[in-house]
């Protein structure tokens, strides 16, 4: 696999370019990102955010500007992007600055440790290389190919070459019908239930739905009130019952920590063995392959349809589709990147 990857580490072109290096967003990302651009002796000069959002205040001691006072100070330099979105608006522009500067978005693992690097690739080869040739079709290959030259790269080009349309996975791959049997791991507050119950007008056998988050799952709750055959738990997915701590954040997806909010946590064999479990949608933090090894009965006993996130963690990549193909050998492994910067919506379907 490294042979195919053409592109040097992100963080090394920042560092050797010899361009100002400006962030773009602020928050936590920010936070993040400047604190490894630090840890690798590359200085930020500005920080800039889109128009709405800047009001003469600071962040990390700088002065939030706008892209065009940028522009005016600068004759050139490279843009880091430093927050996710997936809105038509504002990926067109960071398309359009793009055109105009390099933007970056380095790609920061939600769990676990270290960055994706070709270092990272080069440890790994033989593992990336069995995924990519087990893939189901030339799509899959070379979606899977951009998505790694984009972690390691930071390019955004990459990302805008891949993205898919889900409802084209939901009936070329997925082939929803209007009597599936759901189990959403890590289901927010309904969204993807939504987006499956619209596909199939409303249709379906029965749903079991798993929040960890309290916040959240309220939502959920409340979003689903009145859906027939719904069944929700106010649990993480895992490998087995079981208390966990979870990062106390504000953000929209809770995640393991040494420390934080204790939670109930579930292996699906536990809540399903007498359910006819046709599709399983796990989007869980980096908890993806232990709630796998959790629903190996299931996996085993109903050969359902999965949909796999895989960008939580760096090893995602090749360790959730070999623990796929450990549990039944005749998946057919998809690979499709949906609409979002960073890599987030990059997913593994199986069928």
């Amino acid at each position: 696999m490294i042979e195919r990857i053409d592109d040097e580490n992100v963080w090394d072109k920042l560092k050797n370019d010899g361009k100002p290096v400006i962030i773009y967003g602020m928050g936590n990302a920010a936070d993040r990102i400047i604190d490894i651009l630090e840890e690798k002796g590359i200085a930020v000069s500005d920080i800039f955010a889109s128009d709405e959002f800047v009001r003469g205040h600071s962040f990390r001691g700088m002065k939030v500007k706008k892209y065009s006072d940028i522009c005016n100070e600068y004759s050139d330099f490279n843009v880091v992007l430093a927050f996710a979105s997936h809105l038509d608006d504002v990926l067109k522009n960071i398309k359009r600055i793009n055109d105009e500067h390099t933007v970056y978005a380095p790609d920061i693992p939600v769990a676990g440790n270290g960055l994706f690097t070709r270092e990272f690739v080069a440890e790994h080869d033989e593992e990336f290389e069995f995924i990519y040739n087990r893939l189901a079709d030339e799509e899959s290959r070379r979606v899977y190919l951009d998505v790694i030259r984009y972690k390691v790269s930071g390019k955004v080009e990459y990302l805008y070459n891949c993205f898919c349309n889900k409802n084209s996975v939901y009936s070329d791959i997925l082939k929803l019908t209007d009597n599936e049997f759901i189990v959403d791991m890590g289901a927010y507050d309904g969204d993807t239930i939504r987006e499956f119950t619209s596909y199939t007008q409303g249709k379906y056998n029965g749903i079991i739905a798993m929040e960890p988050d309290a916040k959240n799952f309220r939502k959920l709750r409340r979003n689903t009130e009145g859906m027939q055959g719904v069944r929700l738990y106010n649990i993480a997915a895992w490998n087995k019952k079981e208390k966990l701590s979870f990062a106390d954040t504000s953000a929209r997806s809770a995640h393991i920590a040494k420390s934080g909010n204790e939670v109930d946590a579930c292996d699906l064999d536990s809540l399903a063995e007498n359910e006819n479990v046709t599709l399983i949608k796990m989007d869980i933090e980096g908890c993806e392959k232990a709630a796998l090894c959790g629903a190996e009965k299931t996996i085993r006993r109903c050969h359902p349809k999965l949909y796999v996130c895989a960008y939580h963690r760096n090893e995602d990549l090749f360790e959730l589709p070999k623990k796929i193909l450990e549990l039944d050998d005749s998946y057919k492994l998809y690979f499709r990147h949906s609409v979002y910067i960073p890599a987030w919506e990059s997913n593994f379907y199986c069928v």
